[in-house]
């Protein structure tokens, strides 16, 4: 393939091989290949039909263009340093293949709406791959909420027990993050499946092209309206880096609930062996390896978007060599998130459940408090009282090494004598759990009806 520059005519003097090698992005934006050859085919067939280019020209550049296709899979293709990027590198090698024909093809467009089209069609397809994974990760969160209907675990504020819950309505808590992620993925694609191609360098072109055409072949339902936003615009990446960076939130923080309740002190889950790995020198030891990389895996996809971010906040319309650095973040973005996604997805599903043990930790901590309070609402206290009576018998169990449960109808009446023995009706698990009823609530009833609107997927 000849290395010279396809641009070189203005020059006098070679470009330096370390600042061409700084320059350069063809080891990253090779990945572009197929989006790049796409939009070309589409770009020559669109002038052909314009007679902007002769109809043989027209053959001969697809026939090239699929071949090239053939050659970069096959993994024959040489890619080059010296012409810097995916674009030259493929658009060289065609006319290497079929001379003057090769040469016409870029008539009517720019690198600067030739990359922006192949970003587009390139995270276009990631996004509909990654909806896919999020929608495989929420249907692992309905496969567990399923399979543990009615156990019971300590819902916690503070990292403090609360109130007991269902360990299922604590899976479709995530469900209903992952809905919402799912919700700005598809969002996203929305405004970046607008086709680019057509604004030239900056201004447009002089070339009658038909650019609904283009976006017809390349299956874009809209074209971008402004020239000089359609090769500045990153919004779509920073779009999608902004939702990742939500998303890996998510994924971290259930990392982070994985984590402790697969400790020996918790005890709540057990991960399997396929996600954890042992100690090197402490034999006892079954790391939580894969979500503590999902953990940190967050702090490199926030690091992308700021890094995109910085890169757009001081740049004049139109295009800039600084937005080369578009593709690196977005790219490793794409591959944290889809990996992320896919692993975690197998390792929820494979995830066994402790009952037992969540079982007694949900009946620890007073968890049951905030039912007495509500008994001696329905009893006619106000709730400020009521919460005040509820205080004194928590420190009365405190100074007395006992829980809630475990008092008597002669204990309670010390702190209200509106307590009467139907109280013990009030403070099993069972009744707290089941009397929060209402819409979003945790009541074994009411979660069922949700895992089923889940499965809906309303």
């Amino acid at each position: 393939m000849s290395k010279d520059k396809l641009w070189g005519g203005r020059f006098t003097q070679p470009t330096d091989k370390f600042v061409e090698e700084f320059t350069a992005s063809i080891n990253f934006d090779k990945r572009l290949y197929h989006q790049d050859i796409r939009g070309s085919i589409a770009h020559a067939t669109m002038l052909g039909k314009q007679g902007i280019i002769p109809a043989e020209d027209v053959e001969a550049i697809v026939t090239g263009l699929k071949s090239i296709l053939d050659e970069i899979e096959a993994g024959t293709f040489d890619f080059s340093v010296s012409l810097e990027d995916i674009h030259m590198n493929i658009e060289a090698r065609l006319s290497e293949r079929i001379g003057d024909a090769g040469k016409r093809l870029h008539t009517g467009r720019s690198r600067n709406d030739q990359v922006a089209l192949d970003i587009r069609l390139y995270l276009r397809d990631e996004l509909v791959e990654i909806s896919a994974y999020i929608e495989l990760l929420m249907d692992s969160l309905i496969y567990q909420a399923e399979q543990n209907l009615g156990v019971m675990m300590p819902g916690f504020t503070h990292l403090q027990t609360a109130q007991p819950i269902l360990f299922s309505h604590h899976m479709l808590a995530y469900h209903e993050m992952l809905k919402r992620d799912l919700g700005r993925m598809e969002d996203c694609l929305k405004r970046t499946n607008v086709l680019p191609l057509g604004a030239g360098a900056l201004a447009g072109t002089t070339f009658p092209i038909d650019r609904e055409f283009v976006a017809e072949q390349l299956e874009f339902p809209e074209v971008t309206r402004n020239s000089l936003d359609s090769v500045s615009d990153r919004d779509f990446a920073l779009e999608f880096c902004s939702a990742s960076s939500i998303l890996m939130m998510h994924l971290s923080r259930f990392s982070e609930e994985l984590i402790l309740w697969s400790t020996s002190e918790f005890k709540f889950v057990d991960l399997s062996d396929s996600f954890c790995t042992g100690s090197s020198i402490m034999p006892q030891k079954k790391n939580p390896d894969v979500p503590e990389l999902v953990r940190g895996k967050t702090g490199r996809v926030y690091g992308n978007l700021m890094s995109l971010l910085t890169v757009m906040k001081s740049l004049p319309l139109a295009y800039n060599k600084d937005m080369q650095e578009d593709k690196e973040p977005l790219f490793d973005t794409i591959d944290t998130v889809k990996g992320s996604l896919k692993i975690f997805a197998d390792m929820v599903r494979e995830m066994k459940v402790n009952p037992d043990r969540m079982k007694q930790a949900a009946g620890a901590g007073f968890s049951t408090a905030t039912d007495v309070a509500d008994y001696l609402v329905r009893k006619g206290l106000p709730f400020r009282d009521a919460h005040e009576v509820v205080g004194k018998s928590v420190r009365y169990c405190v100074e007395n090494d006992k829980d809630i449960p475990e008092l008597t109808l002669e204990e309670w009446k010390q702190f209200s004598e509106r307590i009467e023995d139907d109280i013990f009706g009030f403070i099993t698990l069972e009744a707290s759990v089941n009397a929060r009823s209402a819409t979003g609530g945790t009541a074994l009833e009411r979660v069922k009806a949700e895992i089923a609107r889940a499965k809906e997927g309303r």
